[in-house]
């Protein structure tokens, strides 16, 4: 993941293709109207026609939700900011995540784009079936919220002024970005950061 400087203006140029490049952008309206539909989809089915009761569907709701929160962490930490040697490699880690650290405040980077996006969501939603059956359409939906949530406070991050009550988060992810990239992987929460002792120090700010 490596570039000459942040640059807090102006957008990288990935692919020659332009439809390629186009497939590397979204907005977050598209992942809403992708996945809100998804969501409740999956719950109702679950209620009416696999008998999932509403407090187990609740529970599995939240259960995703929190296991998310961890997905997050790990990837974000142990794959996004993975050390590699080889060009190609290289370039697969800034095509990844590098290229965002280039340009944090380019908006239409901020949410993975919908191909990925729905590739990984059918893979991690066929291993949670394979795991826990039918409880996978209380589970994956909490999950994939968890999702947004983190997708939409990482837009707000990088798009808007933080309000008072969330000025931790923001200042946790500018530190990631601009002071400490080693420190404050978690975007939607900072609760992985408090376990594994990753929290950016405030005489880092």
């Amino acid at each position: 993941m490596e570039f000459d400087k942040i640059k807090n203006k102006g957008q990288a140029r990935l692919f020659r293709n332009d439809y390629m490049e186009m497939m590397t952008k979204t907005h977050p309206v598209v992942v809403y109207t992708m996945y809100f539909p998804v969501i409740a989809f999956m719950l109702y089915y679950g209620a009416a026609h696999k008998a999932i009761a509403p407090w187990t569907e609740f529970l599995l709701f939240l259960s995703g939700t929190l296991v998310w929160t961890l997905f997050e962490y790990i990837m974000h930490r142990y794959l996004f900011h993975i050390y590699v040697e080889s060009p190609r490699a290289k370039k697969i880690v800034y095509t990844m995540h590098g290229v965002h650290h280039e340009y944090p405040r380019d908006k239409e980077r901020l949410f993975m784009p919908p191909v990925p996006s729905l590739i990984l969501a059918v893979i991690i939603v066929s291993i949670m079936y394979f795991m826990m059956g039918w409880k996978a359409l209380s589970f994956f939906p909490g999950f994939l919220f968890g999702y947004i949530c983190y997708g939409s406070m990482h837009y707000a991050i990088h798009a808007f002024a933080p309000p008072k009550f969330m000025k931790a988060l923001w200042r946790n992810h500018h530190l990631h970005h601009y002071k400490a990239p080693e420190k404050g992987f978690g975007v939607s929460s900072v609760l992985w950061d408090v376990v594994f002792g990753t929290v950016p120090k405030k005489e880092e700010a």
